[in-house]
């Protein structure tokens, strides 16, 4: 028997779609309803609370994983996508999409602990 990447890659997706179903209607909810309601303090959103949150491990971790899971779940869509429309070089393209999401995950903890 070969040994396969698919658990790894379909983990990474379905991890992925699961974190943007559940954070991207809060972020759309706090963002474009509960701020410009003057639901939250006017200064919930700017750059010195901000960088106060960033400063927090937790809040640091929150933003990789926001970035890292869906950045592969992206990539996989994209490479199915891909064969779908008939583009057959799946090697290269599976190296292009994979390696792309690769970059966003490391620029990400590299910005991340840099900050």
């Amino acid at each position: 028997m070969v040994p396969s990447h698919k658990p790894l890659i379909w983990s990474l997706f379905a991890g992925g779609g699961t974190f943007a179903a559940f954070a991207a209607p809060v972020m759309i909810l706090m963002t474009g309803l509960a701020l410009p309601l003057g639901l939250l303090a006017p200064d919930t959103l700017s750059f010195e609370h901000m960088s106060a949150l960033l400063g927090h491990p937790i809040a640091k971790g929150l933003i990789f994983f926001s970035i890292f899971l869906p950045a592969w779940h992206a990539a996989h869509r994209l490479r199915i996508t891909a064969h779908d429309l008939g583009i057959r070089a799946d090697g290269l393209v599976m190296v292009v999409c994979y390696g792309l999401a690769a970059l966003a995950t490391l620029a990400a903890g590299y910005y991340l602990l840099v900050i």
